[in-house]
């Protein structure tokens, strides 16, 4: 295997709370990612999946240094990528980068579609010299299957999907290594997700890129991943290959997110059960004690709120986060 070109370790990302206009005081703190650890290896996609709220964004943001974590390390290449600062970091910045969840709102609806994409360039004045952007830009929208041409236009003279193009172009203006995929196509159109999807795919095999890719759908993530970890209240629940999460889901609450991806064949949806969790996500300023998801498992039992379970290989090929894990298949 070769090494890793990120390397998360026990990553922590604590939001407080706080009450008062003038005096204020920290009454708790949004445990939004608690205790996160992952490797990505070069050319592969690691799927990070959930509900809403579940950490997933503030994760993505973390990684991109928009928000400094509260304890926890993150190695790029080796490098400890959260004392970076000043010219290492700006170096960093060009390695990693990110494409947002909303066309609508990543992209400034006062600048061209060349000025959006050309921007990485002012930036980082060294990777491209002043006259040749215009080219570049150009080269970038053919790339990513739009019109060269349209380099003059505004981003509300595209549709969503055609935006959401325009913002990967410029996630690969500098060429970087690692690309974060926060929710990419789930403002999209169902057809125009599946094209998005194929552009991504091409665009790993072209420039040998690796993606973390964030979704809350289980079907989307399946046709990129190369591996799959599920979260849940700031935490990993499991983690494993994308056979292995989806055709034998160790943890409770992956088989009931399995169990509610829409079948299109009548056959096989008669061949698998649904189930249905009962009551609401706790609340991450103060998540149950023990195994978070105990409050909504049908398996939970008094050790689950006494012991927190560790994302280990239990009964299972692949690690879990569940004291009485176990193999179900589940038809997709």
């Amino acid at each position: 295997m070769p090494d890793p070109i990120l390397q998360v370790t026990g990553l922590v990302k604590h939001f407080p709370v706080q009450v008062g206009v003038v005096f204020k005081r920290t009454v708790g703190h949004v445990k939004a990612v608690d205790g996160v650890s992952f490797e990505l290896y070069p050319g592969e996609t690691l799927g990070i999946v959930g509900e809403s709220g579940c950490g997933k964004s503030t994760l993505a943001q973390v990684l991109m240094r928009l928000e400094e974590p509260t304890s926890g390390t993150a190695l790029f290449e080796g490098r400890d990528m959260f004392t970076m600062r000043g010219p290492e970091l700006r170096r960093l910045r060009r390695d990693i980068q990110i494409v947002l969840q909303d066309p609508y709102t990543s992209l400034n609806p006062r600048m061209t579609v060349g000025d959006i994409v050309g921007e990485p360039f002012e930036i980082h004045a060294e990777v491209a010299p002043k006259g040749s952007r215009a080219a570049k830009v150009r080269e970038l929208l053919d790339v990513v299957g739009l019109n060269p041409e349209h380099i003059n236009r505004y981003p509300h003279q595209f549709s969503g999907g055609q935006r959401q193009r325009i913002g990967i172009a410029r996630a690969l203006a500098l060429r970087p290594k690692v690309i974060i995929c926060d929710e990419p196509v789930s403002a999209l159109d169902v057809s125009i997700q599946a094209q998005v999807m194929n552009l991504l795919d091409e665009l790993q095999t072209e420039f040998g890129l690796s993606y973390v890719f964030i979704a809350h759908d289980l079907s989307v993530v399946r046709h990129l991943s190369t591996r799959v970890a599920v979260m849940y209240l700031g935490k990993f629940v499991e983690i494993g290959t994308e056979d292995e999460i989806y055709s034998h889901p160790a943890h409770p609450y992956t088989q009931a997110l399995l169990s509610a991806v829409p079948v299109a064949d009548p056959a096989l949806r008669g061949r698998r059960q649904t189930i249905r969790l009962e009551g609401d996500v706790p609340s991450p300023i103060d998540p149950p004690s023990g195994c978070r998801f105990r409050t909504r498992c049908w398996k939970a039992q008094d050790l689950c709120a006494a012991e927190t379970p560790q994302l280990l290989t239990r009964a299972g090929e692949h690690p879990s986060a569940c004291h009485f894990a176990e193999e179900k298949v589940v038809v997709p």
